[in-house]
């Protein structure tokens, strides 16, 4: 625990799912959370009182629009003002949904370009300085359809490639004093919207492991990433139970 003690970490889009659960791991691992919402106020409520009553103070929340960059310096200074000081940012928050090339909209391109890629590069401008002052790092949280196509999903998978490449662009800029990476999560934690289900059975026939993974499978690479990687920098790391390997 001594290794992340008096350690803050920033996290968006981390009351739920690959969000609350990478929280949950490095609030374990000895550091204090931020957690950002959006509109998720009650189960953000409900994950700060949990991971306060296993420590005091320990667990703090931000709200905001990410759509809206102008929240992004608001939300660094209320992180420093509750927690003090800034090392691990940990860009989560993601929009997903179909957007067929027939039917795409400039709204759900502007949507899903702002969530995956906008939003993290200027989350990471509005960090920088205090990651720098404190040596922290960053993790984006990819996917592997930001390294290979998704049918029927343009507007996601090029706003992904876009959040690798800028994982890339972000470990040069920031060097030496911040590293910068990212994990791909594969079939993981299946979309709640019902477009999103089609297509289920046939991708998890097609992982090598043939089997779904879980939020700590991606919570445990942050952790490695943030904890134990001190000479790992601009990589993306695939956690998909061998997905690639048959696309």
């Amino acid at each position: 625990m001594s290794m992340l003690k008096n350690k803050v970490a920033l996290l968006t889009g981390a009351a739920r799912r690959i969000g609350a659960a990478t929280a949950r791991t490095l609030h374990t691992a000895g550091a204090t959370v931020v957690i950002h919402y959006r509109h998720s106020a009650a189960e953000a409520e409900i994950l700060q009182a949990e991971l306060n009553a296993a420590r005091p103070a320990s667990c703090f929340l931000v709200q905001g629009d990410l759509l809206d960059i102008s929240v992004m310096p608001t939300l660094i200074a209320q992180t420093l003002e509750q927690a003090g000081r800034l090392d691990i940012l940990v860009n989560n928050a993601s929009s997903f949904y179909p957007t067929p090339l027939a039917t795409v909209t400039e709204q759900q391109f502007d949507d899903l370009i702002g969530t995956n890629l906008k939003a993290p590069l200027f989350m990471a401008q509005a960090a920088a300085p205090h990651l720098q002052a404190s040596n922290g790092c960053m993790i984006n949280i990819v996917d592997i359809h930001g390294m290979r196509p998704l049918q029927g999903y343009a507007a996601y998978c090029i706003a992904k490639a876009g959040l690798l490449m800028l994982t890339q662009v972000l470990a040069r800029e920031l060097g030496p004093n911040v590293r910068v990476n990212g994990v791909a999560p594969g079939a993981i934690l299946w979309p709640e919207m019902t477009e999103n289900h089609a297509m289920h059975t046939e991708i998890l026939a097609k992982t090598a492991l043939k089997r779904e993974g879980n939020p700590d499978d991606i919570a445990r690479t942050v952790l490695f990433l943030v904890r134990d990687a001190d000479y790992i920098t601009g990589q993306v790391i695939p956690v998909d139970g061998g997905r690639l390997l048959n696309h």
